[in-house]
């Protein structure tokens, strides 16, 4: 079982690391003095200088497609065969709009993005992490993948695989030193809507997206404490707990109600 720690230490990976939930992971493990590799599909020249306001002991970053071999060769040649202490594994986007209206190649980027890319990095640095018996890794999943996701069907999907894989890998790596905390966040107020075609919904335009900043203190809590997981948000914990016990059927309803694009709506 993991102990509690005080703080992050040594070199610390984070990926989707430029803006989101993802630059305030990275905020707070630079006030932690740490060693920082942040890895992302776009500029992170903005990241970069704020983790070194804040006291990051080095900086390195890699702007690269982790739907791709080429973008997570590219960070595990940057990573080298330096030991990994934390991996805050937080890359995804969504993807909104009917399935059957979606591009196939959009649809592979989500898939390749959340699941293929995240899997990937995870295992090769989890096996690192296992050969010395020590190491962390916080993965971003999303209370919508408890949520059977009608017009944000694939990234919900996506998130269902990532929630479980998290909780079955903690169970496989329970006799070592190596823990994996899941954070479940709900709506955030990220680019989120933006990249994902979604702002014209029930969801995109809400006023009660959470904050980042307040979700990825949770999610840093999480790891420091080698919680299994953490969801974010008091209505997110509401949620959460009525989808375990609401049926599918009404959930995929009211789902659609929040998702649908709104000038779509015709129920």
């Amino acid at each position: 079982m993991a102990k509690d720690i005080d703080k992050l230490h040594g070199l610390v990976v984070i990926t989707g690391a430029s803006s989101g939930i993802g630059q305030e992971l990275a905020k707070l493990a630079a006030k932690d003095g740490c060693d920082l590799i942040l890895a992302a599909d776009r500029d992170m020249g903005e990241t970069e200088a704020i983790v070194k306001q804040h006291g990051a002991a080095s900086v390195a970053t890699v702007m690269g497609d982790l739907a791709t071999r080429d973008g997570i060769m590219a960070l595990m040649t940057e990573i080298g065969d330096r030991p990994v202490d934390f991996l805050l594994a937080n890359a995804g986007h969504g993807l909104g709009h009917a399935f059957l209206d979606q591009e196939w190649k959009d649809i592979a980027h989500v898939i390749h993005t959340n699941i293929t890319g995240t899997t990937a990095l995870i295992y090769y640095i989890g096996k690192r992490m296992r050969e010395r018996d020590a190491g962390r890794i916080l993965v971003t999943g999303s209370i919508a993948g408890h949520l059977p996701g009608a017009y944000q069907l694939v990234y919900n999907s996506t998130k269902a695989y990532i929630d479980d894989f998290c909780f079955g890998l903690r169970n496989e790596l329970k006799d070592t030193n190596v823990t994996i905390s899941c954070l479940m966040p709900g709506v955030t107020d990220t680019q989120f809507f933006d990249r994902a075609n979604m702002e014209d919904t029930g969801a995109g335009q809400s006023d009660s997206k959470s904050d980042p900043a307040k979700v990825a203190k949770d999610g840093y809590e999480a790891l420091l404490e080698g919680d299994a997981h953490v969801v974010s948000g008091f209505m997110n914990k509401v949620q959460d707990v009525f989808a375990n016990v609401i049926p599918d059927t009404m959930l995929a309803e009211m789902h659609r109600k929040m998702a649908k694009p709104k000038k779509e709506h015709a129920d």
